[in-house]
């Protein structure tokens, strides 16, 4: 039996304990941190690898098989996305090193940071949804403590604001497979899509779907549901807000992707056909808010959730194309929106605001800062030859093989509005000349860009080139992984076996 799918819970799990024994040595805790990240890096390379070489990997904790007993399942999806997060999450460690200050360090930085990986790790390898909901609970209270930590006004106000509405989607979860064990009597994921299959359309099932559709879509930010996001985004460290930028709303949509895949398929016109029209509201809406604002994190949250749209697009239009392009799209955003928040923080730190009104003049002093920012927006706003553009093109493909041309049309229209409030970013922060007047009263000039915060984004920016230069392993890898979602065999096989 192999223990790989494991890996990627124990690995931050202990990171998280030896950091928190090791508060009062804080070199000592700092090392940890790094070295428990670039763990999860190679066990998320190896589960990756095995999975592509051997098929689905499921492991059935303690002695209670599936689909009685807890089950960790690595597919393509899963362990794509668990090494997306390991990359990130060991970037955004190196950043926090440099950005993170000591009092929030000492209350608990490092720990509450790999409890955060350990439960979006976590969701991601779970065979069974009341499992889903415990690690989304992990989730939820570290992330809490971690947009709280500090204790300025505006980041309780936030974290009040987090944590109401993603207490409300917790009851909607829980309502919903309440309801789906109620219908079947089992919360297996494998078991609920082999039981569910003969089930034309139950009223018991949509009424679920629907529950978790809500619970699932506040935690992914879609439209109506995304007001938290940037309510919070904007009020903790950079370090912070870059990894929430990266992976909590990914966790949504990956449940999303996984529920409307494995489980909900009986009314696909009414399921995946409101996912359509809430994916286009979220794109439209996402990306006005974004043109609206003059702060760059704001900016940057109303993109999250304008770009949240293009990925469940690809999950509404429910074919092979469609959902391989969502899963590009979903990990080309977390390496470029990762990036996009560090490099926005350099400016900061730079600076002192975010405040583009204060902001000008840093393509002469920082060229470099200016380039590497200037490559991740064009690739968010799906200019060639960056990833964002095969992303785009991706889902876009799809949506015109399946004859959804007002959708399409809405997509690049929204692309051309992204590419402006980008050009806006960059234009006014490095383009245009300085500032006279500051928020401070004087000017903030450090001597340079400390290298623990270049670092991570030199190499995210070229992981962002690189995915768009020579994208044929990931899009087969993509490609894989849509065609185990959409035959359900192979996952209800690897978890209870052959099939009947």
């Amino acid at each position: 039996m192999s223990l790989l799918p494991v890996l990627p819970v124990i690995i931050p799990l202990l990171t998280a304990a030896l950091s928190l024994a090791m508060a009062r040595h804080r070199t000592l805790q700092r090392g940890l941190s790094l070295a428990g990240s670039a763990g999860l890096v190679a066990a998320a390379v190896t589960l990756l690898a095995t999975v592509r070489h051997e098929g689905i990997i499921a492991v059935e904790i303690g002695s209670w098989p599936a689909p009685f007993g807890i089950v960790l399942v690595a597919d393509m999806l899963s362990a794509i996305m668990v090494l997306a997060s390991s990359l990130l999450g060991l970037s955004v460690v190196v950043y926090a090193l440099g950005n993170v200050d000591q009092a929030r360090v000492s209350f608990g930085f490092h720990p509450l940071f790999h409890a955060l990986l350990m439960g979006v790790c976590g969701a991601f390898l779970t065979g069974d949804l009341f499992n889903l909901y415990v690690w989304f609970e992990v989730m939820l209270m570290a992330s809490f403590v971690l947009l709280a930590l500090g204790g300025e006004k505006n980041q309780l106000a936030g974290a009040f604001k987090y944590v109401t509405l993603n207490f409300i989607a917790s009851s909607f979860f829980l309502t919903g497979i309440g309801l789906l064990y109620g219908k079947t009597g089992t919360l297996n994921m494998a078991d609920l899509a082999q039981k569910t299959a003969s089930q034309s359309d139950s009223g018991l099932m949509l009424t679920s779907a629907m529950l978790l559709f809500l619970a699932f879509g506040i935690k992914a930010a879609v439209f109506p549901l995304f007001s938290w996001l940037p309510a919070s985004y904007h009020t903790p460290p950079t370090a912070v807000t870059a990894i929430f930028a990266a992976l909590l709303t990914k966790v949504g949509v990956y449940a999303l992707i996984r529920m409307f895949t494995l489980v909900f398929i009986q009314n696909t016109a009414l399921t995946h056909g409101l996912i359509l029209g809430v994916s286009a509201a979220t794109m439209v809406v996402g990306v006005l808010g974004a043109a609206a604002h003059f702060d760059i994190r704001r900016i940057l949250s109303f993109h999250i959730i304008s770009q949240i749209g293009y990925m469940t697009l690809g999950l509404g239009f429910f074919t092979v194309a469609g959902i391989a392009g969502a899963i590009f799209y979903v990990v080309h955003n977390m390496i470029v929106k990762t990036n996009l928040f560090l490099a926005g923080g350099i400016v900061n730190h730079l600076r002192g605001t975010f405040n583009l009104k204060y902001l000008g003049g840093l393509y002469r002093a920082y060229p470099l800062l200016a380039f590497l920012f200037l490559v991740s927006a064009l690739s968010q706003a799906g200019v060639p030859p960056l990833s964002g553009f095969l992303a785009k093109l991706m889902v876009i493909r799809a949506g015109l093989a399946v004859g959804e041309y007002a959708l399409v049309a809405v997509a690049l229209a929204v692309g051309i509005l992204t590419l402006y409030s980008m050009t806006k970013i960059w234009t006014e922060a490095f383009w245009k000349e300085p500032p006279t007047e500051y928020p401070s009263g004087e000017k903030n000039t450090p001597a340079g860009v400390p290298w623990l915060l270049l670092a991570p984004v030199m190499a995210l920016t070229a992981l962002t080139i690189g995915l768009g230069l020579f994208p044929e392993s990931f899009i087969q890898m993509t490609q894989e992984a849509a065609e185990q979602l959409m035959d359900r065999t192979a996952y209800i096989r690897a978890v209870l076996g052959p099939v009947p």
